[in-house]
């Protein structure tokens, strides 16, 4: 299998785009004046306490202030991890309003981007991220990778984190043990241990220095992208990284020759003239992402809705007959349809609740090898999934950890003539809107006549197709009105003026 990394790099913004056999699979998008707050630690403020939600809004310096959830507060997290994270079986979990107070200071992680109207969500167990480990502040708990598979090496691991820590006994953080720390030796993973422990007290520090002062205050920011992606490589599967920009280039050479050499054979500099991304059609591939429609290489297609709520996944045959009958037809559209889904998922960065619509199918063993081949693709997710069963309806529910905007949500904006509806009243719609808003003028105002700005199509709308209810509804208010077409104005726009 084939993985590559393309890097294209520009002052306005960073893209990186993640290649399998020629074949775009995931794009990160970083923009200069609007770089993602996921990791950012803060110190906040307490500006409201709702206990009927379990929550409260803290204020780290945004536009919107950011939330906080009880079971997200360190003393909660800690009986969580006790109960096996299951929060159903955290009996005793402390109140919001025993736990916070207005005014109070507190350091904070942003874990979620602010998506849509809502603000950044936030937790107060820090969590800090090196090549081998994941600091997590105000806990003793102490977990390895699920994906390292030996008992042996697990447990060697694990060994090596307590043995420093009963010799460091100034050190009382607990640690996430990553993947790449499989085989590596005891002597490195100690670096990172202390590395992250001098790196949280500067936090600290500085954060005592804030809370005197009485103030918020970023603590302490995560890495631009391509540092953090090339941080988080799990592994050696990419088998090449390419950059198109030297600056960058030589950083990135420097930063994996220190922190991951395995990989540093695999980093080129692209000098082409050729843009980066053109050499697999990167571009084309984002274009298509922000349509609805996705077309299968057998003639069906998926239809995609985003929406603030939830998102919407519809399957449908389109032009694919088959060759045999109506249920083997269905069976290879869904079977194909859950290859895309999950692809689509990925590249579109999708994110809370997902809806997939397949079309309804008879045999139960279609269903389950459907089911299935969806879970399998899923397993190639960087991020975390949960799927339910078919249900009577032929719909499948599943959830997409969700801790930045989706593609769409990076790169466009609401329309401002629908209002992000998808669609728009007719030009005969407004035209009656018109006459029942000049009917209302009518009872309240003592005009000698009225003047209607519209857009161009609802003036024509009403000078010709309704001029003779124009003509009814003058003789009927005894009043004249008249007509100005407004180019600027949307086609609901509109507005009675009385003269």
């Amino acid at each position: 299998m084939s993985e590559e990394l393309l890097i294209n790099v520009t002052p306005q913004e960073t893209r990186i785009a993640y290649v399998e056999n020629g074949m775009l699979q995931e794009v990160h998008i970083e923009r200069a004046r609007r770089r993602g707050l996921v990791g950012n630690i803060y110190s906040g403020k307490v500006s409201r306490v709702l206990p009927g939600m379990q929550a409260a809004f803290i204020d780290i310096g945004l536009e919107r202030t950011a939330f906080l959830h009880a079971s997200d507060i360190a003393d909660n997290y800690q009986r969580l991890i006790k109960n096996n994270g299951d929060e159903k079986q955290a009996e005793g979990i402390a109140d919001i309003g025993d736990l916070l107070t207005e005014g109070q200071q507190l350091i904070v992680q942003v874990v979620k981007d602010p998506i849509g109207t809502k603000g950044a969500r936030l937790t107060t167990s820090i969590s800090i991220p090196s090549r081998y480990l994941v600091l997590i502040s105000n806990t003793d708990h102490i977990g390895i990778s699920q994906k390292i598979d030996s008992e042996e090496e697990r447990q060697r691991l694990k060994d090596i984190i307590v043995k420093h820590n009963t010799e460091h006994s100034e050190y009382k953080n607990g640690y996430i043990v990553r993947t790449v720390a499989e085989g590596v030796s005891e002597e490195d993973i100690c670096k990172d241990v202390v590395f992250l422990e001098k790196l949280w007290a500067a936090v600290k520090a500085k954060s005592t220095q804030t809370s005197s002062k009485k103030v918020v205050n970023l603590l302490h920011e995560d890495l631009p992208l391509v540092m953090r992606t090339m941080r988080d490589l799990g592994g050696t599967d990419i088998q090449k990284i390419r950059i198109d920009s030297r600056e960058t280039f030589k950083r990135v050479e420097k930063f994996s020759k220190k922190f991951i050499p395995e990989v540093a054979n695999c980093i080129e500099y692209y000098p082409g003239e050729r843009p980066i991304f053109d050499l697999y059609g990167v571009d084309d591939e984002i274009r298509k992402s922000l349509e609805p429609k996705v077309q299968l290489k057998s003639g069906g297609y998926l239809i995609i809705d985003q929406t603030e709520a939830m998102t919407t996944i519809d399957v449908n045959t389109g032009a694919f007959v088959g060759h045999r009958n109506l249920e083997e037809t269905i069976f290879k559209t869904n079977l194909e349809a859950t290859q895309a889904i999950c692809r689509q998922v990925r590249l579109r960065n999708l994110g809370g609740i997902i809806i997939i619509d397949f079309i309804d199918m008879v045999d139960e063993e279609h269903k389950r090898q459907v089911l299935r081949g969806l879970e399998k693709m899923l397993l190639k997710d960087p991020e975390r999934t949960n799927i339910s069963e078919v249900s009577s309806l032929g719909l499948v529910q599943m959830t997409r950890k969700r801790t930045r905007e989706s593609l769409e949500h990076i790169l466009c904006e609401v329309c401002p003539t629908c209002q992000g509806r998808g669609s728009i009243m007719t030009v005969e719609t407004v035209s009656y809107e018109i006459f029942r808003e000049i009917l209302r003028e009518s009872r309240q105002f003592d005009a000698e006549n009225y003047l209607v700005l519209a857009a161009e199509a609802v003036v024509d709308n009403l000078l010709d197709d309704e001029s003779s209810g124009v003509a009814e509804l003058e003789e009927f208010i005894g009043k004249s009105i008249r007509f100005q077409v407004e180019t600027e104005y949307a086609q609901e726009q509109f507005d009675v003026v009385p003269m």
